[in-house]
């Protein structure tokens, strides 16, 4: 951790306790909101890397890190609601909210419901505004049909039951291979980050909820066979930037898309060149380029 970077807690009126690191700086302030399987850990290049004008929060979601998971969550709007709680707790305002993978779903969920608060958006590798789908497939890794409910997800072997079990079984190696076959597909963390990420990984505590909510999920004016589109993303009028790598294999180029065309013009679009899911650790000067410019 970096010698300007803290860690501190929370109570939240709601009975959670959310931990979130902060790195002191100037008045341009500047919030980053993880994704599934980290917390705000892996967080930790881009918090040292960023500009000293910028003051930086980065807290973790209920159920990851040092946080507290004491209601499981059912929609992703438990995630943004904590959000809120922890905004106010804090008295912060006039902020660029940052998401990266599921918590760009985060991120988009909280604009949508307090449109005042926020003064940019900016999405990372984030999961689509019509979520990201959930699928019972065949052995040969085509999908058979898609899954709706919870229990479904829990009881999904090829993906929730194999992660989970390398967490029950604290697979350090088999979590390594995961993230060098998906995310860290060109670039790896120094040895020391690894064994820290993988250590931060092994704090979460909601793995199954975070895809059911994933899977439900939908902020757009598209119907999936999950959930109805309400077309909450309109109310997203601040200016927005959506970054993805042009190769990451965990959210496909098609999300992406289907964030662009539901912002109907609205954002900004780089795609960040050989980089995958973790720009982070595949090319983080470029990454600070595209967030510095924007802010």
């Amino acid at each position: 951790m970096n010698q300007q970077e803290v860690v501190n807690k929370v109570q939240l009126s709601n009975g959670e306790t959310l931990a979130y690191r902060e790195r002191v700086g100037g008045d341009e302030l500047l919030i980053l909101v993880h994704g599934n399987m980290t917390s705000s850990q892996h967080w930790d290049v881009l918090m040292n890397a960023l500009d000293g004008k910028f003051t930086i929060l980065a807290p973790d979601l209920r159920g990851f890190g040092q946080s507290s998971y004491n209601n499981r969550v059912s929609h992703i709007r438990d995630f943004s609601d904590d959000l809120k709680l922890w905004v106010d707790t804090l008295g912060l305002k006039d902020f660029t909210l940052m998401g990266w993978s599921t918590g760009g779903a985060v991120a988009m969920q909280f604009c949508a419901d307090y449109p005042d608060l926020c003064n940019k958006l900016i999405l990372l590798a984030s999961a689509s505004t019509r979520g990201y789908a959930f699928y019972d497939l065949n052995t040969d890794g085509t999908s058979k049909k898609r899954l709706l409910t919870l229990e479904e997800i829990e009881k999904d072997v090829t993906k929730t039951l194999a992660v989970q079990n390398l967490y029950d079984s604290k697979n350090r190696e088999g979590l390594k291979l995961l993230w060098n076959t998906l995310i860290y597909t060109h670039n790896q963390p120094t040895e020391e980050q690894y064994e820290a990420y993988i250590d931060d990984m092994l704090t979460q505590k909601n793995l199954a909820d975070v895809y059911h909510v994933l899977n439900t999920f939908n902020i757009s004016n598209v119907d999936n066979e999950v959930s109805i589109g309400q077309n909450e993303v309109a109310k997203i009028q601040i200016p927005t930037l959506i970054l993805y790598g042009e190769r990451d294999y965990v959210v496909a180029e098609s999300m992406t898309k289907e964030i662009i065309d539901d912002f109907e013009g609205r954002a900004k679009v780089v795609k960040l060149l050989d980089c995958g899911h973790s720009p982070l650790i595949d090319d983080l000067p470029q990454l600070v380029e595209a967030v510095e410019q924007f802010i």
